[in-house]
């Protein structure tokens, strides 16, 4: 992704997880909004795309953070919303072992009160390590925690999987933590 799409990329992602009133949009409940007025609102305010360009940054965002509708004509993120939308996920039966990244300073809090949701709606969660680690180091040295996913869905606990097959679970206990044997 060109560094001009990727910080589009990042104001899309402002706009359709966290402030749309910023660019003067509203989300529908589902966190969709027309693409024609993305577009008109994103030219307005000095961010100008074509709907190439913004079908491109769909296409090639490297964690498939946002989705077109089938036919085209709306636009929203995947996951990680701050405003209240409901994403109409399905509850979904996770993999055994599921895996959070993290950094050292906030191991001591999430070892206490486990993984909690902050802002957001879920907490993330991975289906591999591999992207565990990605997602950790966004923030400096990562550090890899197992989920016992299995537990938790023996426990009563709801996973959800967004369409960028990324896990979301409303908290992650502590109990079923434990550190990854590679970090």
């Amino acid at each position: 992704m060109s560094a001009q799409n990727k910080s589009i990329s990042k104001f899309l992602s402002l706009v359709l997880r966290h402030q749309p009133e910023a660019v003067g949009l509203a989300l529908d409940s589902c966190g969709w909004v027309s693409v024609d007025e993305l577009l008109r609102a994103f030219a307005e305010h000095g961010k100008a795309l074509t709907r190439a360009d913004l079908e491109n940054i769909v296409a090639t965002s490297d964690k498939r953070r946002f989705a077109l509708s089938p036919d085209g004509s709306m636009i929203r993120a995947n996951q990680g919303h701050s405003v209240a939308v409901d994403l109409a996920l399905p509850p979904a039966l996770p993999p055994d072992v599921l895996f959070h990244g993290t950094v050292a300073r906030y191991l001591p809090a999430i070892r206490v009160q486990g993984l909690l949701k902050g802002q957001r709606h879920h907490v993330h969660l991975s289906a591999s390590r591999e992207l565990a680690v990605i997602v950790g180091k966004r923030r400096g040295e990562p550090h890899v925690l197992e989920v016992d996913a299995r537990g938790m869905t023996a426990c009563g606990f709801v996973f959800y999987r967004s369409e960028n097959d990324v896990w979301l679970t409303d908290h992650v206990p502590a109990r079923f933590l434990s550190d990854g044997a590679e970090s």
